[in-house]
């Protein structure tokens, strides 16, 4: 893949097992990050980022030139991930998620599933890897003589025998080369008939069976979603978790658009355009007009305890400065924007544990009292104690995921995590 010298702005890696059911191209139009991993609907994991990479195209370049590195199991199990993290971290930029209406790994042949799980297998032992995929294996419906699921999960057993967890990354290179022969001889030793080539009267008649299914695409009818909680209550955990159940919601924006707009009193944002929502402080100084503007929009307060949120708050603004300068107009918008936001949620611009502790009362208090008489369209969740999925998925009419809440710095301590891994095994 990467020797073709492509002429393009982007290139669109599709694995072969993703079907597409939404036009991409009006998102890559406008699209400017280096890299976004696309989420879809996957048959046997729910809701996760993989299967369609939008890669623009001095990221494929670094990449090529990316020197393969020697006896790496990363690069063994995820050849084109691991080139491009090794190219994207001395670009110090991440990547983006999007969510598109694409299937993953529906409509395989038998022999294609036992080499996908046999994999899937390997590439799973990691502790947070190792937990997907026994969550997602728990809520396998195995009835059946033989199913997708029931194949899948002979072809984990397999794996999990022929390849122990001590096997070199020359040992697993081979055992994955050697995948194809190893399906068809399982097949023929289970006698397990293949299934007919998939067609296109097959996806027609799988579409009108499903017609009533959640449409996690773009052209969904959504509502707007609004994150109300303070920074350091659970912000980023929380655009994290909506981005599992279907929603791109942009947590804490700093172009100058939304600058512009926001500092004007301008509440039709130009970023809503293309995102379901925002969370984090942005929206904090304007709900009450964002909700006038969107109506019909679903409204989230993170909380948290209130000791602890303090002390998150002094090591977060530390060398935070809200004055700094600078030549780059885009650092100078991201500053503008913080002194903004600062003052207009709490009237200071660096953190005073007084002012910043009556701050919170005021908000939670404000935020519960403005919603007292539509408590279905506000939901209050503590994401750092571990709440997560069982309460966010119901409040946004999706199903909850299989998927372990994603905690992108909230800490929990060891028994919370612990809990919630319960709370959350329970309800799948």
């Amino acid at each position: 893949m990467l020797q073709i010298d492509h002429d393009c702005d982007y290139v669109v890696y599709v694995d072969a097992d993703c079907l597409i059911l939404e036009d991409l191209r009006a998102f890559i139009e406008t699209c400017d990050a280096p890299y976004v991993d696309s989420y879809v609907s996957d048959r046997f994991r729910g809701r996760l980022h993989c299967g369609v990479h939008i890669t623009r195209i001095d990221l494929v370049r670094r990449m090529a030139a990316t020197e393969v590195p020697a006896d790496d199991m990363k690069y063994v199990l995820r050849p084109e991930s691991r080139l491009r993290n090794l190219a994207m971290k001395p670009m110090g930029v991440a990547k983006q998620f999007r969510n598109f209406d694409i299937l993953h790994d529906h409509f395989q042949s038998y022999h294609h599933i036992f080499m996908k799980y046999a994999l899937r297998e390997l590439r799973s032992r990691t502790k947070d890897q190792g937990v997907r995929l026994r969550r997602s294996m728990d809520a396998w419906d195995l009835s059946e003589d033989w199913c997708d699921l029931k194949m899948a999960k002979h072809a984990v057993d397999y794996a999990r025998e022929k390849m122990p967890l001590d096997s070199s990354p020359d040992e697993v290179h081979e055992f994955i080369e050697a995948l194809p022969e190893h399906a068809d001889a399982e097949i023929r030793r289970l006698g397990v008939q293949e299934k007919p080539e998939f067609s296109r009267e097959e996806l027609k008649r799988w579409l009108e069976e499903n017609r009533g299914r959640v449409n996690y695409g773009s052209s969904a009818d959504k509502p707007k979603i609004f994150g109300l909680g303070l920074s350091r209550t659970g912000t980023r955990s929380l655009t994290a978790g909506l981005q599992v159940l279907g929603f791109d919601c942009s947590h804490y924006p700093i172009d100058e658009d939304t600058y512009t707009e926001l500092s004007n009193a301008q509440y039709g944002l130009t970023l809503l355009k293309y995102h379901d929502g925002l969370t984090d402080i942005t929206t904090i100084p304007c709900y009450k007009q964002l909700d006038k503007q969107y109506p019909g929009s679903k409204f989230i307060l993170t909380v948290r305890d209130k000791e602890g949120w303090l002390g998150s708050c002094a090591r977060h603004y530390f060398n935070r400065p809200a004055f700094k300068l600078t030549e780059d107009p885009d650092q100078e918008v991201h500053m503008n924007m913080r002194r903004f936001l600062r003052a207009a949620v709490y009237g200071c611009y660096n953190f005073d544990r007084h002012r910043f502790s009556d701050v919170y009362d005021d908000h939670v208090r404000a935020v519960m009292d403005y919603f007292k008489d539509r408590p279905g369209d506000l939901l209050v969740i503590d994401i750092c104690s571990g709440e997560g999925f069982e309460k966010l998925a119901p409040f946004l009419d999706r199903p909850v995921p299989t998927e372990v809440f994603p905690h992108k710095g909230a800490v929990l301590s060891r028994r919370m995590k612990e809990e919630a891994e319960k709370k959350a095994a329970a309800v799948a």
